[in-house]
């Protein structure tokens, strides 16, 4: 009778055990989540800015070969990802959008292409803004003052690009603080729940003399082990989730590199560990604390 006991006291024990790891797995996903999401949008934004353009147009005694002598100087300058040059037919072709508009377009000049040879560029994702975009310009027109006719670029795309993604960063943030509040939570009910069963033996060990130190370390090395593990699980769950989406929506392309798999990796390692261990620590002081008639 007390081996049976004994088993389903383990079992029940080991089946608190899991249920505690998946509970906190599923949060740490939903956290790991909202951060994917975070760092994949910088990514973006990054793309985003680094695709505005300008545009150099240039004095109409300047030449091809001056145009294209100013080019590989620019591409020296540090404020530029891109430096390229745009031929009179490229820029009709950009301008119409396809041969036959373009074809339309020489045939009202009888032949002669309007569209100068210019100079494009796309600015560091730093200075892609409204104050880096006008410093770049005005350095532009200080250093080719007399070549360069005009800069020109899309100032409502510049404005555009930075808030809008201003407004979604600070919509992440905000989903992420909920999230880790609800996990926190959450995750402190678990382990409360946990350590529930487990009260009496807190006690048995505190009135044989054992010091509190000594009752809460197999404890908190366990929150840490259930820290870790739930943290391994949730981001495991998470890569499968972008492999999945990878391989079900064609037009969509989910992907990370090494530096963000390792900051996931690590935040939600530090972020259970920490939590777990928070949590462990107050449910066990509060059953340290209590006196024995107070546990039925």
């Amino acid at each position: 009778m007390s081996k049976g006991a004994s088993k389903y006291g383990k079992l029940g024990l080991r089946t608190s055990y899991i249920s505690t790891v998946i509970g906190i797995s599923l949060v740490l996903f939903m956290i790991g989540l909202v951060m994917a999401g975070i760092l994949g949008l910088e990514n973006v934004q990054k793309q985003a800015k680094e695709s505005l353009q300008g545009d150099v147009f240039f004095k109409a005694d300047i030449n091809e070969a001056d145009i294209k002598q100013i080019e590989q100087e620019l591409k020296t300058w540090t404020q530029f990802s891109d430096v390229f040059f745009v031929s009179p037919e490229r820029a009709i072709e950009e301008f119409s959008g396809n041969d036959q508009n373009a074809k339309e377009i020489l045939a009202v000049f009888d032949g002669e292409n309007p569209l100068p040879p210019t100079i494009g560029f796309k600015p560091k994702e730093e200075l892609a803004n409204k104050e880096g975009m006008a410093s770049i310009k005005k350095e532009l027109l200080k250093t080719y003052n007399t070549q360069i006719d005009e800069v020109n670029y899309d100032e409502a795309s510049v404005e555009s690009v930075n808030l809008g993604f201003k407004q979604f960063v600070f919509l992440f943030l905000a989903v992420a603080l909920l999230l880790i509040v609800i996990a926190v939570a959450m995750i402190n009910n678990t382990i409360r729940l946990a350590l529930y069963s487990k009260r009496f033996t807190i006690k048995t060990m505190q009135l044989v003399g054992a010091k509190s130190s000594y009752i809460r370390r197999p404890f908190m090395l366990q929150a840490i082990a259930q820290g870790v593990i739930s943290a391994v699980i949730g981001m495991a769950l998470l890569v499968t989730l972008f492999f999945a989406l990878n391989n079900w929506l064609e037009s969509i392309e989910i992907s990370f590199d090494l530096l963000t798999f390792i900051i996931l990796t690590t935040a939600l390692l530090l972020l259970g560990a920490f939590i777990t261990l928070i949590s462990t620590w107050f449910a066990l002081n509060k059953y340290l604390r209590m006196k024995l008639d107070d546990l039925y």
